[in-house]
């Protein structure tokens, strides 16, 4: 009988991978071949640098985050990056996360990218005739210890600099270091995304060995409408023009057909040809067709920046007689190479990407007040309205392609003004399937959690009136009040509503001009109003008048995960 403290599944795939190495090791005999080959590019043979890089990222969703309070619901409202004039947003957001299958996605794909990464660049110099302790930059321990964890740390705070808008995550320098393996080792970086899956696969099977799943409803958006295209992209592009540079320097040239089989084949794997755009109330729209032609035009252009030969562009035999783009360097003048031409579109379209993040990011927020009757935590005001204009998109209103960056959005709105943060941390359709939910706010090393619920009755013929409670300190707080509704059936005349109220609910029955008022009814009571003989059985509310008898209300029931009914007696 195995004891329940051994990690049996643990303990099978050790042991299968175990196995695994050990068949290949005995068929192949490399005689320490593999172990000479890392060795002779990094020190001891591990990425050191990419280790401290995730050791790094770990501490700061656990420690910065809260996330050893809360591994799955650190905080993440203060540490995204609202504006330019938030410093610390700016700092921390390139190494935060949302959650915890975030920081783990993207901490399995750093070991994975990061390695192959630091093994192109090497710790150990390559040049002929320099030596290994020479100069601060030729020193190994140096280049894995201080230079190569800095060089990531720098690409993290670029990332976020030029990416549009809060955004949040590793994500950015992941891309930067596949950018800088795939132009070293271009169908080489596609295996590696592979062998990512498989990192990714393992950790999964290790958190949960059997998982029991059945066909339930969700709230979701479209998977590609939670993809940081546009930081991915300046990572991305980070990557490549460094690993160009590097390359020239070592006069290393890659095949071109390579080049561009590998570039397509990581860009549409890695999802980046999903341009798309969000018209506001929680309705996206894709680019597909753009977005494949942007990616084709991407490889087109890494490859002729890597591959492409030296002689003028415009002295080949398509354009000797067009003498363009001519750069005056003496008397007889000179012409761009098709390499250089390419770089400098490289260039051009990494500006074109990064260049709309600095308007947009120097937004601040109005100090004007906010809508609804919002609560104070700490600096942060939170509330609840519906149909506001986002304060993070209609700053700078730009209209294109019949697109606008002035949307509307409805649900728990979390403003700081000292933070420049404005938020829908909840929309308004999450609450109404989910029904109730948190919101944690808080800073570095603090947090403060708002408990949100919503309370409903949905009449019959579907219309729902319901009330938003915020709690705090355990202190309930009523944030908002739907207007009322009238059931479609009529008794004898009558009609019957329900109107949510500060403290709770109130019925209410018209006829002939008057109206009739009373608290809503707790479990099988009954009240009669204006003739109508009201009664609640369960979740259901009845109206009642001689032999006519009809449901007119249901208490609204709820979907999310942590579904609960409530008693709307509160």
């Amino acid at each position: 009988m195995v004891p329940e403290w051994v990690p049996v599944y643990g303990v099978g795939i050790a042991a299968t991978f175990l196995l695994g190495f050990g068949v290949v090791y005995s068929l192949d005999r490399p005689n320490g071949e593999w172990s000479r080959h890392l060795r002779s590019r990094l020190v001891l043979g591990f990425p050191w640098g990419t280790l401290i890089a995730v050791g790094f990222v770990a501490c700061v969703y656990l420690f910065v985050q809260g996330g050893i309070q809360s591994l799955h619901d650190p905080v993440v409202l203060p540490f995204r990056a609202w504006s330019y004039f938030y410093p610390e947003g700016i700092l921390w957001a390139g190494f935060s996360h949302a959650n915890f299958a975030h920081v783990t996605g993207n901490l399995l794909a750093t070991l994975v990218a990061g390695s192959l990464a630091e093994y192109a660049w090497g710790h150990f110099p390559r040049g002929r005739g320099r030596e290994t302790f020479s100069s601060a930059w030729t020193n190994p321990y140096v280049r894995a210890f201080l230079i190569g964890p800095t060089a990531i740390v720098l690409a993290g705070l670029v990332t976020t600099v030029f990416s549009v808008g809060p955004v949040i995550g590793f994500s950015g320098v992941v891309f930067a270091l596949w950018g800088f393996s795939l132009i070293h080792y271009p169908l080489g970086t596609v295996i590696a995304l592979a062998g990512a899956r498989v990192v990714r696969l393992v950790w999964e099977a290790l958190q949960t060995p059997v998982l029991e799943a059945s066909a339930s409803s969700s709230f979701s958006t479209p998977w590609w409408a939670g993809i940081a295209i546009q930081g991915h992209t300046i990572g991305l592009f980070i990557g490549v023009l460094t690993a160009l540079i590097l390359l020239r320097h070592r006069n290393q040239t890659p095949g071109a057909l390579r080049m561009f089989v590998g570039v397509v084949l990581f860009a549409v794997s890695r999802s980046l040809w999903a341009v798309y755009w969000f018209r506001g109330g929680e309705t996206y729209i894709l680019f597909r067709a753009v977005g494949v032609g942007l990616v084709v035009v991407l490889a087109a252009l890494i490859a002729a920046a890597v591959a492409a030969p030296g002689r003028p562009v415009f002295e080949t035999t398509l354009f000797r007689s067009v003498k363009l783009l001519r750069l005056s360097s003496g008397p007889g003048g000179s012409t761009i190479s098709p390499q250089a031409a390419a770089f400098v579109l490289l260039l051009v379209g990494a500006a074109a990407i990064a260049g709309p993040a600095v308007p947009v990011n120097l937004q601040t927020t109005a100090e004007n007040q906010l809508p609804g009757d919002p609560i104070e935590v700490e600096g942060y005001e939170v509330t609840y309205v519906e149909n506001i204009q986002s304060g993070m998109v209609s700053v700078i209103e730009v209209d294109a392609f019949g697109e606008s960056t002035a949307v509307n959005t409805s649900g728990v709105i979390v403003r700081d003004v000292d933070r420049h943060l404005w938020a829908t941390a909840v929309s308004q359709n999450q609450l109404a399937f989910r029904g109730e939910t948190t919101v944690e706010l808080g800073g570095t090393g603090w947090r403060e959690i708002v408990g949100v619920r919503r309370y409903g009755w949905t009449v019959a013929g579907g219309n729902v009136s319901y009330r938003v409670v915020f709690s705090h300190n355990d202190q309930p707080h009523s944030a908002f009040v739907a207007d009322p509704v009238t059931a479609e059936p009529t008794v004898d005349g009558r009609t019957v509503t329900i109107a949510a109220v500060p403290d709770g609910f109130e019925l209410r029955v018209g006829h002939d001009g008057t109206l009739a008022s009373a608290p809503v009814l707790a479990q099988n009571e009954s009240i009669r109003l204006n003739g109508v003989t009201l009664s609640r059985q369960g979740t259901k509310l009845f109206a009642s008048r001689g032999d006519t008898r009809v449901r007119v209300a249901t208490v609204e029931s709820y979907q999310g995960q942590n579904s609960w009914t409530p008693d709307l007696t509160d």
